[in-house]
């Protein structure tokens, strides 16, 4: 049964959107593929901050992901692969969701929106680097026809999944 997508609509995160991250992020579920426990407010003030940066380089970052009211839910979209290990050089699309917003097709709606994004940009591909527990955001690289192209450990010793897709 195929049913609509959510209206779901993505900006470039301002600085009270660090706020508003840490406040719906705040949450064992949604940490629990992050690797560590809730992150500090000064975490979320640089990552928004270099957001912005991104978005003024290359054209698209991780937004801040509104719902239909216009209440932030979380942030979906894509950037450099930030790490010293894996897909180096690579644009990677992700997502992250407050808790009472999951099973909606929020990640959905603003994944395919951010596809369409970076397509327009000028990106020829994308990967996801997605944990291997994690069946929520593996359901989602398959919704938008990513493949499994690696298995990999990552450094803190989990398994990682490496989806990629041609834009």
């Amino acid at each position: 049964m195929n049913r609509a997508l959510p209206v779901v609509r993505l900006r470039v995160p301002t600085d009270e959107d660090a706020v508003a991250w840490h406040r719906v992020f705040d949450h064992p579920d949604v940490m629990e593929f992050q690797g560590r426990a809730s992150a500090e407010l000064s975490v979320y003030e640089e990552l928004t901050a270099r957001q912005r940066r991104h978005d003024a380089e290359h054209g698209f970052c991780l937004w801040t992901m509104l719902d239909e009211s216009g209440r932030v839910i979380g942030f979906t979209g894509a950037q450099p692969w930030p790490q010293d290990w894996g897909p180096k050089g690579e644009i990677e699309i992700g997502w992250r969701l407050g808790r009472e917003h999951w099973g909606k097709g929020y990640v959905t709606a603003a994944a395919q929106t951010t596809l369409e994004r970076v397509r327009a940009a000028g990106v020829g591909s994308v990967v996801a680097m997605v944990d291997a527990r994690n069946t929520r955001s593996i359901a989602v690289t398959q919704r938008l026809g990513m493949r499994l192209a690696e298995v990999f450990t990552t450094p803190s010793k989990r398994e990682g999944h490496c989806y990629r897709l041609d834009l």
